[in-house]
């Protein structure tokens, strides 16, 4: 291969193909069957081939771009985390790239036409297959995922959704005496929800309760949540408590709820996730757990700017704590001279909007 290393030509020899079936491989473009892009992509790894074009840019971060990459873009959560993103891009007079993959079948070849475009990438939760995220990371391309479990040496951030979902759902089994529970949230490609889920199912163990089989599946959207009430009261028996997996699907269900005279919480308690804006807002108050989204989006780029400046110390995981928010849908007393409900005399101190110097890591 010689001291320049492997060449395009090289490459095409190896997997069988001409040379514009490669580039437009490498460049994540569409139209080439899934067979031939593995036999490029193996090839690629095999020879360890970088494109020159990138590989100059990269040292020179000719492109001054991040790329991030979202299963959606709608809902405050979403813009939460890309705005705490952008603030430190911005410091780092980095523009950004963001690619949305919801519905979008050619999410892994668009992924890698971002590489090729942008001086690192964040990929968030499971919008990306596993194998590419490692072929990429392989290539020594930055990468950093978030909203996920670690994998392999991909540095990850992420928050905490198991144990103040195991706390929460302690609260409604013990302080309110609630037995039948439901969860609502769709867990397949969610790492976060699944988390919640199984901090769910964990409260119900330690309590000597048996939980349902199975969460009951809904997008987190507001729409998805008022279908989910329909179905939720479809059931016999009904559930005492939901525990929803954010706060877009609550405040649908709750809507719902409340057009056909069902009272929250006297006959169905409702919580939700997120501690959005929204959440103080509904009617009752809304008992959520309070995620940094925010601060999530902002240690992601900073993860992400020390590894393109090839900094010494970037550390493998950053976990992000989360906060039970006491109100009023979960059946606590509510304090109207603070906008909040109170249990055991604690009164929650959640800065909504915080940035990253505000708070303090897990």
């Amino acid at each position: 291969m010689g001291a320049k290393g492997p060449t395009l030509h090289e490459v095409a020899e190896r997997a069988g193909v001409s040379i514009a079936t490669v580039s437009r491989v490498a460049r994540g473009l569409d139209q080439i069957s899934a067979e031939t892009r593995t036999k490029v992509l193996t090839a690629i790894d095999d020879l360890n081939y970088h494109p020159s074009h990138f590989g100059r840019a990269l040292v020179k971060r000719r492109h001054g771009t991040l790329g991030i990459v979202f299963p959606g873009l709608r809902g405050p959560y979403y813009s939460e985390v890309i705005h705490g993103f952008e603030v430190e891009a911005v410091a780092a007079e980095m523009s950004l790239l963001i690619l949305g993959t919801e519905h979008l079948a050619s999410a892994d070849a668009q992924a890698l036409g971002m590489a090729d475009r942008a001086d690192g990438i964040a990929i968030m939760g499971g919008t990306i297959n596993d194998i590419l995220i490692l072929r990429l990371a392989g290539r020594g391309i930055p990468i950093v995922t978030m909203a996920r479990a670690k994998l392999g040496d991909v540095p990850n951030t992420r928050v905490d959704n198991y144990s103040s979902t195991l706390a929460l759902v302690t609260h409604l089994i013990h302080e309110h005496g609630y037995e039948h529970l439901e969860f609502v949230g769709g867990i397949v490609g969610a790492p976060d929800a699944l988390e919640r889920w199984r901090g769910f199912v964990e409260a119900h163990r330690v309590a000597g309760l048996t939980p349902p089989p199975k969460p009951l599946s809904s997008a987190f959207e507001h729409t998805s949540g008022m279908q989910a009430a329909l179905q939720i009261l479809d059931l016999s028996p009904r559930p005492r408590a939901i525990v929803c997996g954010n706060d877009e699907i609550a405040s649908g269900m709750m809507s719902t709820f409340a057009a056909l005279g069902i009272s929250v919480p006297h006959q169905i308690a409702v919580t939700g996730w997120d501690n959005s804006p929204l959440a103080r807002y509904t009617t009752p108050p809304l008992t959520t757990i309070a995620q940094p989204a925010r601060v999530l989006g902002q240690q992601t780029a900073r993860m992400l700017l020390a590894l393109i400046e090839h900094a010494d110390e970037v550390e493998d995981e950053i976990v992000l704590s989360t906060e039970p928010i006491i109100r009023a849908s979960c059946g606590c007393p509510f304090d109207p001279s603070t906008g909040f409900s109170h249990a055991n005399g604690q009164f929650n101190r959640h800065k909504e909007g915080a940035n990253i110097d505000d708070l303090v890591l897990a």
